[in-house]
């Protein structure tokens, strides 16, 4: 992975699509962390319930917390028709755009090998699935998916099998010894096909929530992301009708999930398909919201704190595992600990803005980090 200098904010760029992913990265630079300190502080019942939404469930079921991740790869998806299918408009070889989203795909797994410490106490009970992994290996089978199918319909046509066929799997194909549709953590064929197949140490110890069909399932959270994309780079159709056509999808996958959640659970550890119509319907919801504010209504300024931290969210994500920034902040903010649970508040605040002023730094010298 290496930097290099780019536009601030590249002419075609969608700013809303930087706010959005920025918003999504805030919550895990301490924006989750700051609600729960709030709630402490006040006693105040709403930010009570909010709190709660800044913990992951422990099995089936929905948090805020929840969406963090599969909304980062549905923005991964919206940004594949511009990146992909303005070049095959230009006549770029399809085999070229393959190697270049293989390539990144094969960095990120490398980079979350890293992040995980593979590489670590002589290669001692490695783990190899990584959310990294995950993001980079769905980015590259979507990707093909737009690459090489002759028409948006036909893209659609995967979505839906992959989210048929991700269903069917984890509902009908038997377990041995367990039986099928037993969606428990020693229950499900998640679980079951990381422990036959995938080597090393698994995150939930019987199954691993970035394992080998969560990748495969994960993929239609990123497609859901790129007809996104598709409808905001459509040029036959004014904001209007965007706005209506993201509206209409997002509700109506919401609405599907919740249908489907009594007898096929919201599981995130295992990406059921419920789960990602979930998390896809609300991703078709926010990026409509942030599309409209910023880039219809022209209401941008106050999306810069957002966008500033969108533009460089990997390497947001690897900071905060290789240089832990809350640590660096006690040397900083340490004597508000004088204020009690006030300077708490405080410190977490601190904490927030001393990275978002070395990732604006980074901004004003355009440094952005690139796989």
């Amino acid at each position: 992975m290496k930097h290099k200098p780019v536009q601030a904010v590249p002419r075609e760029r969608l700013l809303s699509l930087d706010a959005l992913r920025g918003f999504d990265m805030l919550w895990i630079t301490g924006g989750g962390y700051l609600v729960t300190v709030l709630a402490k502080y006040t006693g105040a019942g709403w930010l009570q319930t909010l709190a709660e939404q800044m913990e992951h469930v422990p099995w089936a079921g929905f948090h805020f917390e929840d969406l963090i991740f599969p909304l980062f790869m549905f923005i991964s998806g919206v940004a594949i028709p511009f990146a992909l299918i303005s070049k095959l408009e230009k006549k770029v070889p399809k085999s070229d755009l393959a190697k270049k989203a293989f390539k990144r795909a094969v960095t990120l797994v490398l980079i979350g090998f890293v992040y995980n410490g593979v590489f670590s106490n002589g290669f001692e009970n490695p783990r190899f699935a990584s959310v990294l992994g995950q993001i980079g290996l769905a980015y590259f089978f979507a990707s093909l998916i737009v690459i090489y199918t002759k028409s948006f319909k036909q893209s659609l046509y995967w979505l839906g099998g992959i989210l048929v066929g991700i269903g069917i799997i984890q509902l009908l194909i038997p377990v041995p010894g367990i039986g099928a549709g037993v969606l428990t953590p020693e229950g499900c064929i998640n679980g079951y096909l990381d422990r036959m197949l995938l080597p090393g140490r698994l995150h939930g110890k019987i199954f691993d929530p970035e394992g080998l069909l969560c990748i495969v399932s994960a993929v239609t959270v990123t497609l859901m992301g790129s007809v996104a994309g598709h409808f905001l780079r459509d040029k036959t159709t004014n904001d209007k009708q965007k706005i209506k056509t993201l509206s209409l999808i997002g509700a109506s996958s919401i609405v599907l999930a919740l249908l489907l959640s009594p007898f096929y659970p919201l599981i995130k550890a295992c990406w059921t398909s419920s789960f990602n119509l979930l998390t896809g319907g609300i991703g078709f919801l926010l990026i409509m919201a942030f599309y409209w504010m910023i880039d219809v209504k022209g209401w941008k300024k106050w999306s810069f704190f957002f966008r500033v931290i969108g533009m460089n969210s990997i390497f947001i994500y690897l900071l905060y595992d290789m240089a832990d920034p809350a640590h660096i902040s006690k040397y900083i903010f340490g004597w508000t600990v004088l204020w009690g649970d006030f300077g708490q508040i405080v410190s977490v605040v601190g904490s927030i803005m001393l990275v978002w002023s070395l990732l604006y730094y980074m901004y004003k010298k355009n440094i952005f980090l690139r796989v």
